[in-house]
This record gives structure tokens, C-alpha cells and sequence, in this order.
């Protein structure tokens, strides 16, 4: 049903019912309440770091914006990056090495460890770690992050009072396979998207949309946070088998519904930074096409992963990668030009195996997307192989010497442009050569940028030892020689530029 206007006793609007859920196999999702609102209208709020302008991220100079970096996500108690030793250190070698974002994981169980309580201290420690990532000019998007539902089950994600288990055995045989195996996690993934009523009688949905709203309320007026992601890679519970063909009723009448609530109660709060959805769990890795929706929201981004399928099954061999990720961004692309919203791949790797890696690093430069790949760190209780999916092994010692991953830094570290006066039109890097071009167009349709705007591209040293030559047709260069950041301004009468960094 539908929320009273003003505020709640903790001076928070309050939330509009969740709709009615459809049949397991038929049937519509009924319409989602609508959310109060404060009487004093918003406060505290801040201008988003990026947006969405006409399918691109941009920021407030009208820029396009391309995020790349790392995944930190620590899933063990406390839930606190900081715990793990990840801090000052830790952002300093990832600015270093050009990285402008950090996909930064929230736990559920952290955040609302009892219904209706939100733990504050919690949210302090992960404010204080995306101050600290913020120091060296690195966007963070909070990810609420999640693998096999609960801790009870082998993984993280919601507190134990939210987990409902309908009295059915659990078998736990690892991630992933937990996932189709057992009936009790799968009960409790039914559960939740059924709202089903937790301990207290709130449905659980509603008690997520009431711990996103908390958290988008306190982090509204942080101008290190790029967005908000709602929840990482959503488990069809029972239906998941349906997602062999892309799970066309649970994607469009549960996890587009479910999109549009949490949506809701951020915005309840916090109008301006952009959200982050994502497809079903399987989108990324059969690969399939996702049926999702719109969701409600214009400053909104489809978040989607890419997980080679042929390293699982033939360990250390990339073969087929390429193919697999050319039809994944496919779909991806499919999605984002039917509905008209940016795509960020956030994430992608959890191997030594680099053949995969870079299947994924081309595919986002062959569609001009950013991305954040998986992972900092190798503490993962949810990875087949933690220490093969680290860049620095351990968080509690500097990055340095055999404390990091050296090839793998070297494949990720490449140049990319961070803040394009313009709109990007091709992107690639090969054996020390970086070629792009880009118009001059803004992206919101207002206009072309003028002469002289500047262009912004990462240049990592590791793959210019020796520095680096720069040639430009359309444009000037306007930093120092060999700078880490290589600036480009346009030149009068140019309509496009076009850039090549190459190795002396």
C-alpha cells in the first residue's frame, strides 16, 4: 500500500508496500506502493560525481566519464574493508596506477544486523574507507554484495533473522554449486522475493528497501560516492533453472519489480547519485540475454559480469573466451540500446588465467565501456581459487615485491580516458600502443565542446618505462612530457580527435 507523508520515528520517510507478488510461473507483479516524503523536502544532498546523460556517464562539466578499477569487497565479520588491513596504502598504489574507482562491498548483515536496526558504526568504517579512497581521487560505488544469500549457507549477504529456510535441508557443496543443490537456500531466496514476512512481521523486501534507504541517506552528501549498486548478482531461488533460457518471468515480473522498490527508497532520500542494477546471476557466464525491464529510474546503470564459462571447465585454458564475451556484451548491448542507459562491466576476471582476463578487457574496449575487475584482494570465501583471484594477496602488508600479482597488474593497468570532452568512438591497446578517437559532441545533445576543451587519459608507467610519444590529428597535447595523465585540448575547427600513445 501506499506511505503517509513526513517523517518516521527514525526521520526517515516512510516506505510504500511492496506489490503483489506474481504466480511462480505466471501472473503480474502488482504495483509498488508509493513512499512518503519529508516535509522539509531533501537535504544534505550533494551533485553526483557521474550521471547519466543520453546512455553515457558523465559529470558535471558535461564530460564523458569512463570508471575503471578493482572490486574490495570482505565478506567475513565484520564486513569491513579496513579489517582486512585494506587503507591508505592500498589507494595510493591503485591512484598509481590509474585506476578511478572502486567497486566497494556493503553487507546487509553489516548494515541491519536486527530488524529495524541499522548499525552506524558499520557505515562510519565504510565511510571512512571511501574518505581514504577519495584522498587519491577514486570514485567508489557502494555495492551491496551478496553470494549464496547468507552466511548460513556458505557465503554472505542478508542477517540470519532475514533468512527463512521453510524447515528444508541445506547441502552446501561450495560456491557456486550450493547455488541449484540446496533446498534450503534456494527456500530462502523464494522467501525474499516473495516478501515474505521476517520475525517481525515486515516483509523482507520491505526490510531491505529500509536498509538501502539508510545507507543512501547517510552517504547523500558524500561526493566520493558514484552510486549506489542494489544488490549483486540476484539467484532466481527455484526458477533459476529457468534461467538456462534467460528466465524471462523472473527477471521482468520479480527482479524489475523488486529494482523499481529499492529504487524507490533511495530516492525517498537521496535524488541525485546513480544506481546500479544488475541482470540474473547467470547473464554473465552461459551466457544468456536478460529480460529485464525498464526500471523507474533515468539516472540509472545496468551493472553486468562476464565469467568465461571454459575456465571452469578447462582449467587454465582460455579457449573460447572471445566468443563468450563478444556474445555477453551482445546481450549487454542489446539492453542498454533498447532502454537507453549506460552499461558497466563490474566484473569480470577471478583467475590468474590472463587469456580470460583479456577476453573481457577487449570486449570492454571494443564497446567503450569501463569496469571494475575482481578482485583487490584474494580473502574470498566465496571463490574457487582466492589467491588466483587477488592482485595483492594480502591486505595487511604493502603492495610490493611478491605481495602483488605482477602480470596481472600488468594486464590491467593499461591507458583509458578517464574525462572526455566528447564522445568516445574507439578504444584500443596492444603491445604498448593506445589508440583513441573521440567527436567533440556533447553527450546530452546540447552542443559540441569548445576549442581548447580537454580530454583526459590514464597513461600507466608500467607499460612506458621509457616514456611515451604522443600523436594527435584534432587536438594538441597540453600536459608535461611522460605525464601519468596525458591531456589533450581540441583544436578549433576539429569535429574529432583522434590520439596514439606509443612506447619509446
Amino acid at each position: 500500500g501506499d506511505a503517509g507523508d513526513g517523517p518516521t520515528a527514525a526521520g526517515l520517510p516512510a516506505l510504500g508496500g511492496v506489490g503483489g507478488t506474481a504466480g511462480l510461473l505466471d501472473g503480474v507483479h502488482g504495483d509498488n506502493g508509493s513512499f512518503g516524503s519529508l516535509p522539509d523536502g531533501y537535504t544534505g544532498t550533494v551533485a553526483p560525481p557521474v550521471e547519466v546523460s543520453n546512455g553515457y556517464f558523465t559529470n558535471s562539466d558535461g564530460q564523458v566519464v569512463m570508471l575503471r578499477g578493482l572490486n574490495q569487497v570482505y565478506k567475513i565479520p565484520p564486513y569491513e574493508p579496513s579489517a582486512d588491513g585494506f587503507g591508505e596504502k592500498d589507494a595510493a598504489f591503485l591512484a598509481a596506477n590509474g585506476f578511478n574507482v572502486v567497486r566497494l562491498g556493503v553487507i546487509w548483515a553489516g548494515v541491519q544486523p536486527q530488524p529495524g536496526v541499522i548499525d552506524y558504526n558499520y557505515l562510519a568504517s565504510i565511510e571512512n574507507t571511501v574518505e581514504i579512497l577519495g584522498r587519491y581521487n577514486i570514485q567508489v560505488v557502494l555495492d551491496m554484495h551478496q553470494d549464496l544469500y547468507s552466511e548460513q549457507f556458505g557465503g554472505e549477504g542478508a542477517p540470519d533473522w532475514a533468512v527463512l529456510t521453510g524447515g528444508l535441508p541445506h547441502i552446501g557443496v561450495g560456491f557456486p554449486g550450493t547455488y541449484p543443490v540446496s533446498p534450503a537456500q534456494n527456500y530462502a531466496w523464494d522467501a525474499f522475493w516473495g516478501n515474505e514476512k521476517a520475525p517481525d512481521g515486515i516483509g523482507l523486501q520491505n526490510h531491505y528497501g529500509i536498509m538501502w534507504q539508510a545507507v543512501a541517506n547517510y552517504f547523500k552528501g558524500n561526493e566520493n560516492v558514484a552510486g549506489y549498486e542494489i544488490m549483486n548478482e540476484p539467484w532466481a531461488g527455484s526458477q533459476a533453472l529457468g534461467s538456462i533460457l534467460g528466465n524471462p518471468y523472473f527477471d521482468s515480473q520479480q527482479l524489475t519489480p523488486f529494482y523499481d522498490q529499492i529504487i524507490a527508497a533511495i530516492r525517498s532520500v537521496d535524488p541525485n547519485k546513480t544506481v546500479f542494477y544488475e541482470p540474473n546471476t547467470l547473464f554473465g557466464s552461459l551466457p544468456v540475454p536478460t529480460h529485464l525491464g525498464a526500471v523507474n529510474d533515468e539516472n540509472s546503470v545496468f551493472s553486468f559480469h562476464h565469467y568465461c564459462v571454459t575456465t571452469s571447465l578447462i582449467p587454465g585454458s582460455s579457449f573460447g573466451c572471445d566468443w563468450n564475451a563478444d556474445i555477453v556484451f551482445g546481450y549487454a548491448n542489446d539492453y542498454m540500446e533498447e532502454n537507453n542507459v549506460p552499461g558497466w562491466l563490474s566484473e569480470f576476471g577471478a583467475t590468474n588465467n590472463l587469456g580470460a582476463i583479456d577476453a573481457s578487457l577487449v570486449g570492454s574496449n571494443q564497446n567503450l565501456l569501463g569496469w571494475a575487475a575482481w578482485a583487490y584482494t584474494g580473502k574470498d570465501i566465496t571463490s574457487a581459487s582466492p589467491e588466483d583471484q587477488a592482485l595483492v594477496y594480502d591486505t595487511n602488508l604493502p603492495p610490493v615485491g611478491d605481495n602483488v600479482n605482477w602480470d596481472k597488474l600488468d594486464l590491467l593497468a593499461q591507458p583509458y580516458p578517464q574525462a572526455i570532452s566528447g564522445i568516445p568512438t574507439g578504444i584500443s591497446f596492444n603491445n604498448g600502443e593506445f589508440t583513441f578517437s573521440y567527436t567533440t559532441d556533447r553527450a546530452d545533445g546540447s552542443g559540441i565542446f569548445g576549442a581548447g576543451s580537454e580530454t583526459t587519459i590514464a597513461v600507466p608507467a608500467n607499460h612506458f618505462p621509457n616514456g611515451y610519444m604522443v600523436e594527435v590529428t584534432g587536438g594538441t597535447v597540453t600536459s608535461a612530457p611522460n605525464s601519468p595523465l596525458l591531456t589533450i585540448g581540441s583544436n578549433g575547427d576539429a569535429s574529432s580527435i583522434s590520439i596514439r600513445v606509443i612506447r619509446i
